[in-house]
């Protein structure tokens, strides 16, 4: 199940796996298993992550309805 539409937003905001990951001092493969949904980032992750794209926290997770 696809939680998060982290991948879609990067592409969207023309950001890279690389530039994200620098910027959360994260490893590239983390935000690639983010990115693929294969885990899920903490919500405190999600947070800043939402602030670093410019975007509400809601417009990084797909519905559940």
């Amino acid at each position: 199940m696809k939680i998060n539409r982290l991948k879609v937003l990067l592409a969207e905001k023309e950001k890279t796996n690389r530039w994200l990951a620098e910027e959360l001092g994260k490893s590239e493969v983390t935000v690639s298993r983010w990115c693929s949904n294969e885990v899920q980032p903490s919500v405190e992750t999600l947070v800043h992550i939402a602030k670093l794209l410019e975007i509400d926290i809601k417009e990084l997770l797909n519905s559940t309805i």
